[in-house]
């Protein structure tokens, strides 16, 4: 999981792995998306992708990095709140987006890699 310039880091490894290192699952937060010239290989992990819509660095790329990952036949999210800005989960605004980690661990839940609360 990766935040900003730390989620080019991770939509990286999500793309060139090898098979003792492929990733669980990836999470694109405020994502700059998918560095050029790469491609979504089958083997990539379920990617979790979260933005919001005045966020001018991670908006734009939002879009074509699901694309890319449901072209490829796999498991992708995507939530682009209205409002929030880039690294608006860093403080509480009031606003949808401050709840976007329990979106988060319903998707690790779904795929079976978070155990749900008792």
């Amino acid at each position: 999981m990766g935040f900003s310039a730390g989620s080019a880091v991770t939509v990286g490894v999500a793309t060139r792995h090898d098979e003792e290192s492929t990733p669980d699952f990836a999470g694109a937060i405020y994502s700059g998306g998918l560095p050029a010239g790469d491609t979504v290989p089958p083997d990539a992990p379920p990617l979790f992708i979260l933005c919001a819509a005045n966020d001018q660095i991670a908006a734009p790329n939002a879009a074509p990095l699901y694309e890319a990952w449901q072209a490829a036949g796999l498991p992708v999210e995507l939530h682009i709140y209205a409002q929030g800005g880039h690294g608006f989960g860093m403080r509480p605004q009031g606003l949808p987006c401050d709840a976007w980690i329990e979106r988060f661990a319903d998707w690790l839940k779904m795929l079976g890699m978070l155990n749900p609360a008792p």
